[in-house]
């Protein structure tokens, strides 16, 4: 099967196949733009030519669906995680260029909120936001990149406020403040399939996630060192908005509509200093709909490829796992086994737990139960769970910090602010709704009809029966 390793043919075979279209001109990029994508979720990515009269059109939505995304890698859906982990695991280095489609075009004297159709979402977002771009940044001790998605508030004219997680590029800022040194950034947006789903990978400081694009291209991917510093970038990229984030600056930033389908808080935060812009002649601006499909995708595929592989590594018997989009992609983790022990679920609820700190609620399934139907996942706990038996519940531990039921009930500061030490606690809670394995009769077998899964409707049914006549007899 085809991999797309460039936006652009990717975009060509989505408008082929009717899963792309085009809205008319001038649509607002103040929450109307993000209300016809919504409308659109899953359906059909949206092409916004000249939105508000602006030069360079906006594309959202190309990777809302799971089998689009397996479509892109060139595997079968069924292939999507373990191809996913088999790249994560065998980076390749990438392939230094002079010259890039993303430098034909370089501006120094710039003003943003002009430059760039920068889109505003929800309805209390305090402003314009980048959501799509992927924010690359070098370790200052290792010298090794990091790749992440994070939301950008464009403040000004040359400075934009970043929401920094506890994650790589949290530690990289914070090694560059405590050396009082500002951290070269690169913002790049618009980058091909496999690279966008790369850059949410889930690896081990210093490991760069544009060699696990690389990986998933099936060849190193080309990069050229930006203008400004010397950042490495996606050659073939759209744009790349280059900059630095100086040392004990912080601004005002959000309210911003999350992943979780809330508000985040407005509080002080990182700021991008921006250096330059460069971008491809006539350039494709992409945006993320905040907690619509295409982020809850992007975010989760990456996650469940780490998970499962995590998981298999102590417990053979595990199958397959699900982060739910009724869990925002992050919170709810459903788990299959092939059960060996009575025990064990309970040791898998754990072992999830550890895998990652987003993950709040485990549910672990047998074999006959598709982790990916939320249907069949409730029945199982519906008829094989026990609360007295079958619960695991622990206090206190880390969770997200986006997540607004950790916040109920934790003391604020003399500033009304959550220290941040305490951000995230959460309750987690997991659900062995797996059969026993020893049970008297049929009272824990599945109905099931014989020869309901080999019947072809086209075989038996006739469209030439009338069933007017049928109703018609008296």
């Amino acid at each position: 099967m085809k991999k797309y390793t460039e936006l652009r043919p990717w975009l060509k075979q989505l408008v082929q196949t009717n899963r792309l279209v085009a809205t008319k001109k001038n649509i607002a990029l103040k929450h109307q733009l993000a209300a016809i994508a919504k409308k659109l979720d899953g359906e059909s990515g949206v092409l916004f030519p000249a939105p508000d009269g602006h030069a360079i059109p906006v594309v959202s939505g190309f990777m809302s669906s799971r089998a689009w995304i397996a479509e892109a890698m060139g595997v079968e859906e069924g292939r999507l995680l373990d191809s996913f982990r088999a790249a994560a695991d065998n980076p390749l280095p990438c392939h230094i260029v002079k010259d890039a489609p993303c430098q034909q075009i370089v501006h120094k004297d710039f003003d943003l909120r002009v430059l760039l159709p920068v889109p505003t979402h929800s309805e209390h977002d305090s402003g314009p936001y980048i959501t799509a771009g992927l924010v690359i940044a070098k370790n200052p001790k290792t010298g090794v990149q990091n790749v992440s998605i994070n939301r950008i508030q464009v403040n000004s004219k040359d400075r934009m406020a970043v929401l920094i997680l506890p994650r790589h590029l949290h530690v990289f800022q914070q090694a560059a403040e405590e050396m009082n040194q500002a951290l070269p950034v690169a913002v790049v947006i618009g980058v091909d399939p496999l690279t966008l789903l790369a850059s949410q990978a889930i690896a081990p400081i210093d490991s760069d996630e544009l060699e696990i694009a690389g990986a998933l291209h099936g060849k190193p991917l080309d990069v050229v060192s930006c203008l400004t510093n010397d950042v490495l970038v996606p050659a073939n990229a759209e744009i790349v908005i280059e900059g630095h984030i100086p040392p004990k600056v912080r601004e005002i930033e959000g309210p911003f509509g999350e992943f979780p389908k809330y508000y985040s808080s407005q509080e002080k935060r990182q700021v991008i200093v921006v250096d330059a812009v460069t971008h491809r002649n006539d350039p494709i601006f992409h945006t993320i709909i905040p907690a619509e499909l295409e982020h809850l995708l992007l975010g989760s595929i990456p996650r469940e490829s780490t998970i499962l592989s995590h998981l298999k590594r102590s417990f053979p018997s595990v199958r397959d796992v699900h982060l739910s989009l009724g869990g925002v992609g992050r919170y709810h983790l459903y788990v299959q086994i092939k059960k060996t022990h009575e025990g064990l679920p309970k040791n898998v609820i754990l072992g999830a737990f550890s895998s990652h700190y987003d993950v709040k609620h485990v549910i672990v399934v047998d074999e006959d139960v598709d982790v990916h139907d939320p249907i069949q996942v409730e029945w199982a706990i519906a008829t094989r769970f026990q609360a007295k038996h079958d619960l695991v519940v622990i206090h206190d531990a880390q969770g997200s910090v986006l997540d607004p039921s950790t916040t109920v009930g934790l003391q604020v500061d003399a500033d009304g602010v959550i220290p941040a030490s305490y951000q995230g606690m959460s309750s987690k809670v997991g659900f062995d709704a797996t059969k026993p394995l020893a049970y008297e009769g049929h009272v824990f077998t599945k109905v099931r009809i014989p020869g309901e899964e080999v019947v072809d409707l086209n075989q038996v049914l006739d469209p030439s029966v009338s069933i007017a006549s049928f109703l018609n007899q008296k």
